[in-house]
């Protein structure tokens, strides 16, 4: 049975895959010539909608890994949690997917 404690962790590593692609995805689908031609606020518009599902995520991890909604993490553990997961999110991301030709 997966504890709380995974399942925030879980949660929040979803969330910042879509937060990746909500915030640099428009600049590697430029590259591959998708949405090139799309004006600036089209990109916002499609940013804050992939954003959207960010928070669908990021919102429920957070409270079923704090201690007030049963889970053990407090405040500052669960932002430090969420800069690793960060930093480990998009470090795979530009690896894998944002790799470049330089």
């Amino acid at each position: 049975m997966i504890t709380r404690g995974l399942l925030a962790i879980f949660l929040l590593v979803i969330s910042n895959f879509f937060m990746t692609f909500a915030w640099y995805g428009h600049l590697q689908l430029k590259k591959w010539n998708i949405l090139k031609e799309t004006g600036l606020f089209s990109i916002i518009l499609i940013s804050w909608s992939i954003a959207f599902f960010e928070y669908v995520f990021q919102v429920p991890g957070n409270r079923i890994g704090h201690q007030e909604f049963g889970g053990p993490f407090n405040l500052f553990e669960l932002k430090i949690i969420q800069e690793v997961v960060t930093l480990s999110v998009f470090s795979i991301c530009a690896i894998c997917i944002f790799k470049t030709d330089t």
